[in-house]
Formats: C-alpha cells, structure tokens, sequence
C-alpha cells in the first residue's frame, strides 16, 4: 500500500497520547495516515518574523510525521490573511463585496504554494499518494509538477465553488483554474459545486467535459466529482449521549427548565448569516408573544480571524444585535438569547445539542456545516430535536428530514422556528431517522476511502497528452 502525505494550512497535532485531535476530518485522515503510514505537512502558525523560516519541525507519532513550516510576517499577511481570506475565500462564498484585490497579496498566494512544494517535495517518495486540502494550496500541484514530480494528487475544497460569473470576477481566475487542472482528482462538498467548476470551463472555453467524471483542460485529463463530507456518526452519537451527563450540560438544563432551547453554533463569519438569524428570532417571538418566556435562544460563536476588520466589526454587530433583542423582549427572568463569543468543549457542544429542541443553521453560503450533521447524530432517539437548515449549506442536499429555509428570508425562517417548536413527536422521529440513517451509511470514514479510492485510479484514467 502506497503511502499516504496530507497537506494543509493547518495541522490538527494528535494529543499527548496519541489520540487524533478533535473533529470528525482530523480522526479520519489519522486513521488514513496511521494505516497507510504517512506525512502530515503545514503551516505551524507559528511566525518567524522578517527571517527566513528555519527548518521543518517533525513530530513522529506511530506510523505518521507531522511536519511543520513556519511563514515568515510578509507571507503570513499576503498568503493567510491577504489572498486567501480576502479574495478566495469571499469569491467562493459570493460575496463580490467582501473581496479586496491585490497584485501583492496573489503574488504572496503563489509564492507560498511555492515554498511548501519546495519543502515538501524531499519527502516525497515516487509511489507516494498526495491529497492537499482546501483553498489555500490550489497552486501546489502546478508547483510539484513543475519539479518533475508524477504521483498522484489529489485536492479536495471544503469550500463552495462559485459559478463562472462570479469566480471570473477575481483577476487571477485562469491561474487558478489552470492549478486545478494539474491533480489528478479534484474533490467538491456538492454536485452543485462540481457544475459551477464545469460550467467555468465550458463557457471560458478552457476544457471539455469528457462525461463520466473526466475533464479535458489545458492539456491534462483529470477528474472531478462530488465527495460530501460526513462526521464520525456512530461515535459522535455515543458522544452526546455521555456528554448529557457533563456538569455544564446539567446546568444548562436547569437553567432552561421548562423552555425549549434552540441552539446555533458558529464561527464569527459573515458567511454564517448570524445577523440574519438574530433577526430571524426576533422576528419569531413577536409574531408568536405566547412564545415569550418558553423558549431560549443559545448561540455559540466563537471568534474567527479577528486581526481581519471584517471580522471585527461583525462581532460588535452580533453583540449589540442580542443585546437589542434582550432589552426590549426579554425579562427579569428570562433573556431570550444566550450569546457566548468564546469556544465550549466539544463534549460540552455535544451534550448541548442533545439538549436543543431546535438546531438553527442557517448560514447564507456553506461549503457543507458539519454543525448540521453533528446535531442530527447527538440527538435522543426517542425524542429528537428538529434541524432548521439554510438550503445553501451543502447539507441541504443530503439531510431531506430538515426543515430548509432560505435565510435571506426573515420571516421564512421565523416561520420555520414555529413550526419545529410545534412539530409532533412522530414527526420529529421520522425526519430525524431519515437522516440518521442516511448519515451512519456516508460517514467520514466512507468519505475518506471513496476519495482515496477513486484517486489511487486516477493514473489509469489520466493519459497525459500536449496540449497543442
């Protein structure tokens, strides 16, 4: 079995003990990693200032290496906070408005994918199976390639892909497109985002669909496809269920005795619709007043990138936004909506969603939200909770037991929150069970092996030819 190297911005490091790191994607390429033996290459977060970073920093842990990079300020600052964060990563979630383009910045992007191919091209071995992750790394294949290397690599974006209209709006967009021609696969949340890569090239006139999965684009045939993500479902289940015994949940639970909880849980992103969904309450208690005083808004939010300004004034919208709710609905014993900026363990989470009659996520542009998928999984089967869902979360095109929503729509999605709060219990159980079942079958894990699977054909499927 060839082995296995990981590359991404970031490295989740196992706990002392060996233990993957927390989430569903870490315990899953660990257990890839651990079986195939493997690297595990990234950025520390570490910066080394103006100097040239030193060395790679190798941790070996059983069959895995976890290596990682320092960056210095400049590439820090063009690379992560510059073109990732200000261009791809508003540009993916359509947010034109958002995007800040700068020459230095793309160059920055480019440069570091440079660097991170020229460190971890040593450690490569020539039957070794390559699978980059995410936004940050789509020139990295180009980069190998160009230093002669052949094995097969695969990219997979935990992002949504734009449709032409959009993505041709950044001004390195055939670069980038160009960079993804150069894996071997290329790995999508939706098949709505694999039609938006197609799309781009059928209209720009850079590549063909050749069916079948298979893409023709600047002289490489290489394939796409859809590979949504799951969570580990069986033990995130047994999970939340242990988790309801933990002392903050029970403190939660008397705190809430004899209301229903409805809970969110996001990062401070303006992709998240938070403000949308702050009003979206707001609008559902004073068109339902004989809701007031019955019912706990719980959202979880912990900060996102605050050195980028967005972010920031973003947290001092949602803050003053719960403020303004409570003071003019709330009571001396009660306060509609619980705010809490910081992280909560993930036992806690766990537990807290089991407790939710309610799980709102309703992000205005996801990739997937594993949020979803993790409330569904920590519920009681006797008496499950209801999924109020965005239908632009690539959730949606798998969890059919939830109630979709548009959060553009206020009064759609307060509409939505009544009808779960009022839903029956025999009703709750049929969607929740439409949607366990579906999510015990494409768990992580089978995530993991349909994506390693198809790549580690790819050769057979990607003659290489010249393109003129």
């Amino acid at each position: 079995m060839s082995r296995l190297i990981v590359v991404s911005n970031r490295v989740p490091m196992p706990a002392k003990d060996g233990s993957a790191a927390a989430g569903g994607l870490a315990v899953a390429l660990q257990a890839a990693l651990q079986e195939r033996g493997g690297i595990w290459m990234g950025w520390s977060g570490e910066s080394s200032g103006d100097r040239e970073p030193g060395p790679l920093s190798q941790l070996q842990k059983g069959n895995i290496t976890y290596a990682l990079t320092d960056l210095t300020d400049t590439d820090v600052e063009e690379y992560y906070r510059g073109f990732a964060n200000r261009v791809l990563w508003p540009i993916c979630h359509y947010r034109l408005d958002l995007a800040e383009y700068g020459r230095k910045e793309m160059a920055g992007y480019f440069r570091v994918n440079r660097f991170f191919a020229h460190r971890l091209a040593p450690m490569i071995e020539p039957d070794d199976i390559i699978w980059v992750h995410d936004y940050h790394l789509i020139p990295l294949a180009a980069e190998l390639r160009q230093m002669g290397l052949k094995n097969r690599i695969g990219f997979f974006l935990h992002i949504p892909w734009p449709p032409a209209d959009i993505l041709v709006t950044m001004p390195v967009h055939e670069e980038i497109m160009r960079g993804l021609s150069h894996y071997d696969l290329v790995g999508f949340q939706t098949d709505y985002d694999l039609q938006n890569f197609a799309g781009y090239l059928r209209r720009e006139g850079i590549g063909d669909d050749l069916g079948h999965g298979l893409f023709d684009s600047h002289g490489r045939i290489f394939k796409a496809g859809a590979y949504p993500i799951g969570i580990e479902t069986a033990g995130f289940a047994e999970f939340a269920e242990r988790a309801a015994n933990h002392i903050m949940v029970q403190k939660t639970r008397r705190s809430v005795e004899g209301r229903d909880m409805i809970i969110g849980v996001d990062r401070l992103d303006y992709s998240k619709g938070i403000i949308q969904r702050l009003e979206a309450f707001e609008t559902f208690l004073t068109s339902n007043p004989a809701y007031q005083n019955k019912v706990t808004y719980l959202q979880v939010t912990p900060k996102s990138r605050s050195e980028v300004p967005e972010y920031e004034h973003m947290q001092k919208m949602v803050a003053e936004q719960a403020g303004r709710v409570n003071g003019a609905i709330g009571t001396v014993d009660w306060v509609p909506i619980r705010y809490v900026n910081r992280s909560i363990s993930r036992n806690v989470l766990a537990g807290l969603y089991r407790l939710a009659t309610i799980g709102l996520v309703t992000p205005l542009r996801d990739g997937m939200n594993l949020v979803a998928k993790e409330y569904v999984a920590a519920q009681d089967p006797d008496r499950p909770g209801v999924l109020v869902l965005s239908r632009f979360a690539g959730a949606a095109r798998e969890l059919k037991g939830a109630l979709l929503v548009n959060p553009y729509d206020v009064e759609g999605t307060a509409n939505a929150i009544a009808k779960g709060l009022a839903m029956s219990l025999e009703e709750r159980r049929d969607r929740w069970s439409m949607m366990m079942e579906h999510l015990l079958t494409h768990d992580v894990s089978l995530w993991c092996e349909n994506f390693l699977g198809d790549l580690v054909l790819a050769p057979e499927l990607r003659p290489e030819r010249d393109p003129g």
